[in-house]
Formats: structure tokens, C-alpha cells, sequence
């Protein structure tokens, strides 16, 4: 965090003024290292079973917050009977398919509940994605092509749907309770295994849960940061699921001090997610149609319109998008202009774009703020794909690599692609920094800052909304005599905005009110319990419904802090409804009052009769503690006094999940798709569900294999961005990190005879690299069982532009994703040897050697083995 995300660090390091403990768990020793109390170096990959025995520790030595346990989260609920755990079936939970490799979760459904949608999708028939490949059309059975989505996020922020409330044990004594489930499955998850699996030593895992535990209760709070350390594994969502188990358990979440915190990379990520540029969401987490289930709008929300909590009022957030897309033009007579929307047909996630690529099924691409020929995985497959494309359009700040692939692109100098023979056109057109237009960013904490211009951008360089507002205005001029009815959707958009300045550009502003949304007497809305779903309403964004509440902009308040609460409600604007921490209920225990004193957040005002506190209380305002709701109630209505999970159809917080996951109701600890060792707690090596990308540039290393024998992980710098378009280009910046290098330690030294300051090449079948050495010892060398295991350490910042130059780490990297939301991984394996690596054509002939190599070790024992 120090190293990756400085400005949010600060905060971390006024906390240990206070007294806080700070424990760092990264496989490097690193800026965050020197100035935490603990560092705990791990295996990359690793990360379940590390945190799994943290929660077997919880749970074997009753160190729960059994109060919050009970009350707050699923822990009570009884699991079907035909539930089979990884324990019955050595890594695999019931219901998988071995021919697609996906699950059923039929049996994981509550006792005597309704099957609820699988793996996060809106109809439990649907399967998960299939793997990628240029059969996949003519494999495809009709269910298999009905819903390819990213799953878990079909399901919108509110996650999957339940049909009805569990019957419950809150004795936690019932065999088949969440509450046991959890510590059957976990037992195995020991101090032991830690060792076995991380290489962390049983005396420093006891710090860690000592700390940990003693810092959470009525009393004490603990939080996680986290970033793309969790995230890039092909088990990315489940490490997230672990850390919120245990965080459940010891009672940190939706209250002061605890929670766990995403680290977003760079300026509104949390922005573009909220206001996607996923292609499975629509503004405000509400899932993309699918062609083959959503025919009309009553099809679409049927899903939703049952649910008990705030997603019961699906229709009214979709409706009011629908209008503020459409305006005038949707009414109830035509759904609303429903059938304007797009439609998924299948997985449309980054990597599937770049089979389609290769494959010549996609023809055009536009990279904004993207240079996916060095920031993203497999960079190989990325500058291949571009150079198949008809056009391709580049926004950015810089020449990047992505925009000069055809001239100076890796594969030219070996001779696999020729300049002359690639027929990509590539527009460039620059873009406008963030100091030349104005505009809003959404942080990690789900709060919109407004910033006003500085200056205005040099030459031809135009901000995002002016390039998309003036592409929009001449499509639709060049569509305006089209009596086509495929043109209505585009001509009869809501697509006239004010302009100003010199370069007449859109007004941010004005947009900001769209997103926030109208009344029917056309005044701004203050909140998204105001919206309707007969067409009364338009908003751009349900969660963002608030934001120009009074027609102020609210993100633009910047009162200072000693004039207001710490919780700070007018510093910026915070979704939803100027929040700060969501389910802030659970702050408070089940009568209402504090659970502390000292971590007084929000509570019940019996007086007043309504929820108060230094925070906007997230939960129905008047609705007390002993409320129990009524037989058969939907939406709001069925949320009860104690059910601080508003968005969750029962109300509680889920310890396990009975659907919603394409890979297990419950995280179970898988090696990365890329090993050197074997699973110790299951047969089942790697994630059944993984997502293959099966390309013949995408080639997976052989796990257990004494010509890959070493573990790679990629990382950034503090003086570099991403993938090094924004600073690269600087001489500052570039005299501060002037070379592309790898850490190894003095151990993985000795064995390769590298020296410090030499070169080295790292090679993988995908690819090999060169990078100068750093011998350090923050790079640890982890005993892992019976063997040691050596990482190498490659920040993933350089290309062939700029001023500094390098090869790209991430040229190394296999795609195989995550099942639910298709993320790449971060880790693989890897081997390392003295000096620079060839030039020329004789560099595909050293991978494909390696790649020989590799297919006759007699070591390699298949993945699953």
C-alpha cells in the first residue's frame, strides 16, 4: 500500500501513531514492509489457505463475535442434505461437471428453500462460460450458449437472490448450520498446512492471529487493504470471500475501523465500475440483459421484483435508467424503450475480445486510458489481435506501445510479424490530462470528488466526454434521415448537453445532474427511495441518486475537517445516499444501542423513534430494532430490525453462499494453474472451474516441473504508472527507475549465478524477457514442505516507448481467469538464467526449446493430478 497506493497510506501511518498494529502479508519486503510492525512474506497464490487458518483459528478457539455471528449473518442457516464439502470429495464441491467443468449448485440451496439462480446468474439453468477456442460456436450445446456472462456480477451489487428465508438453528448446534459447515471444512486449514502451502512459519501465523483477534469484539475493530494481490488469481473472488469470512466472524464489518478495503489502482476505477465499462452491468450494478432471457422489461426484472431488501425495487432503478437514456421516447407503451438496450449473446469480457481478435470475429477497438500491449496479460496475444484488426482507435496522453505495435512491437524484431503486412489502420488522438478538464472521481471509498479545470488542454487534445459527445453527434447526424427502425436507439438518445469554454466542450455538470436524476417536475432527486417505476423519474445512476440533490453539487464541498464530525458527510459526496460506511446497522447491536462506547457509529433513538448517529444510518429510518415483518413481504417491507444486510434477500450477511459462485459455496484452497508444488489439502490441484483461454499463444507451463521450477509475480512502482505510458515519458520519473529489473534472492542468486547489476532472462512458453538483477534479500526464500521455493519479482511498468525501455513482465503471464468475474492471473512459473536473452528470430527458437523441454518432463504429472 505504501509503495502502490502512498496518498491512501498516509492514513494507515496517522493510525499507527495512535497505536495501531500494522501487519503486512506480501510475498516481497517491501515500502509497506519497513514500516509495518509485522511482515509476513507468503507464496503468491497462496492466499486461502493462509486466511482459511485464520478463520479455523477463530472458529476452533471460539473466538467469534457469537452476538454479531448470530444475529447479523447466515451462520444459523441449515444447508441442504445433498450438500457434499471439499472434505467429502477431495477438492470438489457437489454438483460439478466434469465435462464443462462448471457447477451445479442445487445442492448447495438452503433446507427446504427453492433453488436460487446458480453462480450469480439469473436463471439456475444456465451454465457457466465455456472455454474459449475456435470450435466453441459448434460445441456449444443450447443451455451452454444461453449465458456466458462474468456471473457473480450478473447478479448486480446486491449478489444473488434467495427465494425465501432459511429455516435457522441459532444455537449453531444443528450438523448441517452454516455455523458447522464452516468448521468442518476449514479444520485442515492449520498452522501446519500454513507452513506446508505459504512458507509462513507456525510461530509468525500465531502473531498474526493473535493480533488479529485481539484487536476485534464489542470493543475493537481490525481492516483489510487489499488490491490486485488478491484479485489476479484464477481464485481472485474467493480470496476476497475468505478475508470476508473472517472478517464476519470477528465481527468487522459495517462498522468504524473495520471492513475490507479494495486498493483501486489509479483515478475512479471505482468510477468506471460504478458507471461500468463492463460489459455484463449497466449503470448502478444492474445486470446486462441476455438475449436469450430477456425479451421484454417484466422478463428482465422478474428476477428482482420478488426479492426482499432494496433490490425488490429493481424495476423502479431500471425504468428511471431507462428514461434518462431515452427520455421522452420511453414510455410504458413500448417498455420503456426495453428493447433499445443491448443484449448479451455470450462471455464479451477483454481476453474473449482478444481471441476475437486473432480469430478475425472482432474488427475494430478502441483503447481509451488502455495500453494493453504492455499493461495487460499474455502481451503477445494482445499485439497479435490488434494486428488483425480493420481500425483501431488510441486516446491517450502519449505514443504508447499499443499505437506503434505495427512498427516496434516485439514480434517485429523476430520476425513473426511484418509492418507491411499488418493491415491495422490506428487513429491517435490525444487526450486530455486530469488537470485539463473537469469532472468527477469515485475512490475506493465510494466517494465523488469534483475537480475543475486547470488549463485547457494543448493542441488537439480533448477530455473523454468532448471525444464521446461529438462522436455521438455525428453519428446521429449521418443517421438523421435513417428510417430504419436498428437506427431508433441511437437517434432517439437523450444526447443534447450544454457546452462551454473555448473547445465548447460538454458540461460536466450537466451530466452529473443526468446521472443523479429528475423528478417529474424535472428538479433534481435526493435520493433513490425516490425513484418510480412508472416512467415519473429519470436517473443515470440509482446509486449515484443524491449527488445533485438542491441542484448543488454535492462533490464539490470541501468544508475542512475542524468544522465538521470525523466521519466528514461534507467533504465530497459519498454513494449511496452520503454513506460512509455501508450496513452501518451492524455498528450497532441487535436492540439498537452501541456495541461500545468507544465505537459508537449509529444507533436507535427510542425517543425520536428513528436510527441516528455521526453517519447516514444504512437502513430504513423508522423501522426499530424489534420490527418483524409481516408474512409474504417483499422489497423494503421484508427487512427486518435486525437485518443490517439490506441488499441481501435475507438480510444477513453470507458466511456461505448458496449461490452467487461458479466455483463453491465456500473458498477452498487451490494451486495457481502455474505450480511448482502440489495441493497438500486435496487431490484437486487447481480451480475445477478455472477459465481456460485455449489459444495457440496462450500455453500453459506444466505444474511440478523442474524446467519451469520457479514462481514469478509481477508488481508496480511508486515511480512508475501501470503500464508506463504517464511516466516513461519523464525524465524525472525515468532517472528515478531507469531500467526494467527482477528481485531474486541471494539463495535463487547462487543457484543461477546472477549478479547484482547483471542481466538475466526469465522465460515461460509464452514468452522470455530480460531484466536487470537485484539481489535482495526481501525476496525471501520459503520452505514450502520438503522444498524450497524461489520467487522472482518483475515490476510490469516498461515497453519499447518512452525514454526508459524494457521488456514487459507481462508478456510472461498465462490467461487462465477466474470463473466468476473472468480476471487474469498474476503469478506463474517461470525459469531464470545468467544474461541477455536472444535477438531476433533466435528468440522464438529459445521459448519454443523451453516449451519442448517442458512437454517431455518427466516431472509434469498433468494439472489436476
Amino acid at each position: 500500500m505504501a509503495e502502490c497506493h502512498p496518498v491512501g497510506f498516509q492514513w494507515v501511518m496517522e493510525a499507527k501513531q495512535r497505536g495501531a498494529t500494522i501487519i503486512h502479508v506480501d510475498p516481497r519486503f517491501t515500502r509497506t514492509s519497513a514500516v509495518a510492525d509485522l511482515h509476513v512474506p507468503i507464496r503468491a497464490g497462496s492466499d486461502i489457505a493462509f486466511l482459511g487458518a485464520l478463520v479455523n483459528f477463530v472458529l476452533t478457539n471460539g473466538l467469534d463475535f457469537r452476538e454479531y455471528v448470530v444475529n447479523y449473518t447466515n451462520a444459523a442457516a441449515i444447508v441442504s442434505e445433498d450438500f457434499r464439502d471439499t472434505e467429502d470429495l477431495d477438492g470438489l464441491f457437489s454438483g460439478f461437471d466434469p465435462e464443462t467443468d462448471t457447477y451445479d449448485p442445487t445442492s448447495w440451496q438452503y433446507e427446504n428453500v427453492t433453488e436460487a439462480p446458480a453462480a450469480g446468474q439469473r436463471d439456475s439453468a444456465q451454465p457457466g462460460g465455456p472455454k474459449n477456442g475456435p470450435d466453441q460456436e459448434a460445441s456449444r450445446t443450447d443451455a451452454e450458449t444461453r449465458h456466458e456472462s462474468a456471473q457473480s456480477e450478473t447478479a448486480g451489487s446486491g449478489g444473488p437472490s434467495i427465494a425465501e428465508k432459511p429455516r435457522r438453528d441459532e444455537t449453531l448446534q444443528h450438523p448441517r448450520c452454516v455455523y458447522q459447515i464452516l468448521k468442518r471444512h476449514f479444520a485442515r486449514y492449520t498452522a501446519d498446512v500454513v507452513q506446508a502451502v505459504c512458507g509462513i512459519s507456525p510461530e509468525q501465523f500465531q502473531q498474526v492471529a493473535e493480533a488479529l483477534t485481539r484487536n476485534s469484539g464489542r470493543d475493537r475493530t481490525s481492516a483489510f487493504c487489499y488490491a490486485v494481490g488478491w484479485t489476479q488469481h484464477s481464485t481472485g473472488v474467493q480470496n476476497i470471500r475468505t478475508a470476508s469470512i473472517l472478517q464476519l466472524l470477528l465481527g468487522n464489518i459495517g462498522r468504524p475501523g473495520g471492513g475490507i478495503m479494495a486498493l483501486r489502482g489509479h483515478a475512479s476505477i471505482q468510477g468506471s465500475t460504478d458507471i461500468p465499462t463492463l460489459f455484463n452491468i449497466l449503470p448502478g450494478y444492474i445486470p446486462m440483459p441476455h438475449a436469450a432471457q430477456h425479451e421484454n422489461l417484466d422478463q428482465f426484472v422478474a428476477a428482482d421484483a420478488g426479492k426482499t431488501g432494496f433490490w425488490g425495487n429493481m424495476r423502479s432503478y431500471t425504468v428511471s435508467l431507462l428514461k434518462s437514456y431515452w427520455g421522452d421516447a420511453a414510455t410504458a407503451a413500448n417498455d420503456y424503450c426495453f428493447d433499445y438496450l443491448p443484449r448479451l449473446t455470450g462471455h464479451h469480457g477483454t481476453y474473449d475480445t482478444v481471441v476475437g481478435q486473432i480469430e478475425g470475429r472482432v474488427k475494430g477497438y478502441f483503447l481509451v486510458g488502455e495500453n494493453p500491449a504492455v499493461g495487460s496479460a499474455n502481451g503477445k496475444m494482445q499485439r497479435l489481435g490488434m494486428a488483425n484488426l480493420d481500425w483501431l482507435v488510441v486516446r491517450d496522453l502519449a505514443m504508447i506501445e499499443s499505437a506503434t505495435f505495427w512498427k516496434d512491437g516485439p514480434e517485429i524484431a523476430t520476425g513473426e510479424l511484418a509492418t507491411e503486412q499488418i493491415g491495422t489502420e490506428v487513429f491517435f488522438l490525444p487526450a486530455a490530462s486530469h488537470v485539463e478538464k473537469a469532472g468527477s472521481f469515485t475512490n475506493t471509498q465510494r466517494m465523488l470528488q469534483w475537480r475543475t479545470k486547470a488549463v485547457e488542454p494543448p493542441g488537439d487534445a480533448r477530455s473523454e466526454l468532448q471525444f464521446y459527445y461529438e462522436l455521438g453527434q455525428r453519428i446521429r447526424y449521418k443517421l438523421a434521415d435513417s428510417a430504419d427502425e436498428m437506427d431508433r436507439p441511437v437517434l432517439d438518445l437523450t444526447w443534447d448537453y450544454p457546452t462551454e469554454g473555448p473547445l465548447n466542450e460538454p458540461s460536466g455538470e450537466a451530466v452529473l445532474r443526468e446521472i443523479n436524476g429528475t423528478g417529474p417536475d424535472g428538479g433534481p432527486l435526493s435520493s433513490y427511495t425516490e425513484l418510480k417505476d412508472d416512467g415519473s423519474t429519470a436517473c443515470g445512476c440509482w446509486i449515484y441518486c443524491g449527488v445533485y440533490s438542491d441542484g448543488v453539487n454535492q462533490a464539490a464541498r470541501r468544508k475542512p475537517r475542524w468544522e465538521q464530525s470525523y466521519v466528514a458527510p461534507e467533504w465530497g459526496w459519498a454513494w449511496p445516499a452520503n454513506r460512509r460506511i455501508l450496513y452501518n446497522r451492524a455498528s450497532a447491536d441487535p436492540d439498537g444501542k452501541p456495541w461500545s462506547e468507544r465505537k459508537k457509529y449509529v444507533w436507535w433513538d427510542a425517543d425520536e423513534g428513528r436510527w441516528t448517529g455521526v453517519d447516514v444510518p444504512d437502513f430504513i429510518a423508522d423501522r426499530p430494532p424489534d420490527h418483524v415483518p409481516a408474512d409474504g413481504a417483499q422489497g423494503p417491507d421484508a427487512i427486518g430490525g435486525r437485518d443490517p444486510f439490506i441488499m441481501q434477500t435475507d438480510g444477513k450477511a453470507w458466511l456461505y453462499a448458496p449461490s452467487g459462485l461458479a466455483d463453491g459455496p465456500m473458498p477452498a484452497h487451490y494451486e495457481p494453474p502455474e505450480s511448482p508444488v502440489h495441493n497438500p489439502l486435496y487431490g484437486q490441484q487447481n480451480n475445477p472451474a478455472r477459465q481456460t483461454v485455449e489459444q495457440g499463444d496462450n500455453p500453459l507451463n506444466p505444474s511440478y516441473s523442474e524446467v519451469f521450477p520457479y514462481v514469478f509475480t509481477s508488481y508496480r512502482l511508486t515511480e512508475h504508472h501501470t503500464a508506463g505510458g504517464m511516466s516513461r515519458t519523464l525524465p524525472y520519473l525515468s532517472e528515478l527507475q531507469p531500467e526494467m529489473f527482477c528481485e531474486v534472492s541471494p539463495r535463487l542468486a547462487a543457484q543461477r549465478s546472477l549478479e547484482n547489476g547483471g542481466w538475466a532472462t526469465i522465460v515461460t512458453a509464452r514468452a522470455a524477457i530480460e531484466a536487470r538483477v537485484l539481489v535482495t534479500g526481501r525476496m525471501r526464500s520459503l520452505r514450502v514442505g520438503d522444498q524450497y521455493v524461489e520467487q522472482v519479482g518483475l515490476p510490469y511498468h516498461w515497453g519499447q516507448g518512452g525514454l526508459s525501455t524494457g521488456d514487459s513482465a507481462n508478456d510472461l503471464v498465462n490467461l487462465t481467469l477466474d470463473p466468476n468475474v473472468f480476471i487474469q492471473g498474476k503469478v506463474g512459473t517461470c525459469d531464470i538464467q545468467a544474461g541477455r536473452r536472444p535477438r531476433g528470430p533466435a528468440l522464438v527458437e529459445y521459448v519454443e526449446d523451453y516449451r519442448r523441454r517442458a512437454a517431455a518432463d518427466p516431472t509434469d504429472e498433468g494439472s489436476d493430478a
